[in-house]
Formats: C-alpha cells, sequence, structure tokens
C-alpha cells in the first residue's frame, strides 16, 4: 500500500467520536463529528495551488485529500466546522515516506508542511511542526468501515494534549469502492 492508496481507501463519508485528555489540567472531554473525506488528483486546482504556495512543482504531488468536518466537543456544544487539504509529496529515498503540504481554513497561516509516514503495518503516521508545537496523529484501519486514530500534541512547555478517534464509515465514495474491490 502506498500514501495514495491509504488515502483512497480513506475517501467517503465517517462518523468520528473523540476523546480528549489535556494533560496540563489533567481533564477528559468528548466530541463527535461528521467527515467527509474526498481523494483529489495531483492536477485538482487546488492541489496545484497548494504546491505552488509551498514553491513544489504540482507534477510531484502524489495526490490531494480534503477532508471536512462538522461537529461538537462536551465543553462546547457550538458547532465546529472546518477543513483542510493534504498534500502528500513522495520521498524517492525512503519508500512510504515524504513531506506532506497541508492548507486548511482554520489556520491562520496560509499552508504549512510536515511529513508522513506509512508503516510495513498500514498504520498512516504524519508529523507537523512549527516553532510552538509539535503534533503528531497515527491513523489505521481495524476494518475497511472502522479507521482509528491518535494524536499526541507537545506545545514548548511539554505534552499538553493526546486524543483516541474511532472513525465509523457511513458512506463510500465510488473511488474507494473501486479500491476495496480491488484489494
Amino acid at each position: 500500500m502506498d500514501i495514495k492508496d491509504f488515502f483512497q481507501i480513506s475517501a467517503g463519508k465517517w462518523f468520528s467520536h473523540r476523546t480528549s485528555h489535556d494533560l496540563a489540567s489533567n481533564q477528559s472531554e468528548s466530541g463527535k463529528s461528521d467527515l467527509n473525506i474526498e481523494l483529489l488528483e495531483k492536477t485538482d486546482p487546488v492541489v496545484v495551488q497548494i504546491c505552488q504556495q509551498h514553491q513544489v512543482q504540482p507534477d510531484l504531488a502524489v495526490c490531494g485529500l480534503r477532508v471536512s468536518w462538522e461537529g461538537y466537543m462536551q465543553r462546547d456544544p457550538s458547532k465546529l466546522k472546518g477543513s483542510t487539504v493534504l498534500v502528500p509529496i513522495a520521498d524517492i529515498a525512503q519508500v512510504g515516506a515524504g513531506q506532506l503540504l497541508r492548507k486548511s481554513n482554520s489556520d491562520k497561516k496560509i499552508a504549512n508542511t510536515g511529513r508522513y509516514e506509512l508503516g510495513t503495518d498500514e498504520a498512516l503516521t504524519l508529523i507537523t511542526e512549527d516553532e510552538s508545537l509539535y503534533a503528531e496523529e497515527r491513523i489505521w484501519f481495524a476494518s475497511p468501515n472502522l479507521r482509528l486514530r491518535t494524536s499526541v500534541v507537545k506545545h514548548l512547555d511539554g505534552f499538553s494534549l493526546a486524543s483516541f478517534s474511532s472513525e465509523i464509515r457511513l458512506g463510500v465514495t465510488q473511488l474507494a469502492a473501486n479500491a476495496s474491490a480491488a484489494s
């Protein structure tokens, strides 16, 4: 499996249940959201635009992934909405790894970068860091319609947030259905 395969089998509509634990305050909370995950071809205008913002040749993009969500957290019942587009740039020297370009409509920055690694266990690890934080997220499939996700966010003063999400597929896009049938 490569990164495009992983993104392709992630495509669809998902229900996500998340539990987060703030290590500094020793408090936990849960939340629920609906996710819509869409595979984008590397020629998609959004993918090309993100590559150009990062001064990366668009033909180096493997594909793109648009993730949109709408949900809430337990302590704040107001709806949270957002979307992110991820664009993997494969590392020719390391199979299953590469740079990850990201553009989120909720970020104050124009775009940011990270890296990804798809392990031999077919779990995807995404790492994003900047001058103020380090975030690591691990995503894997327990079954074709059950995805699990853990994340840890470390601020300059130490680890501050850990979370676990279980995601149940509600609907499949045609591309994901084709990928599942081919497997």
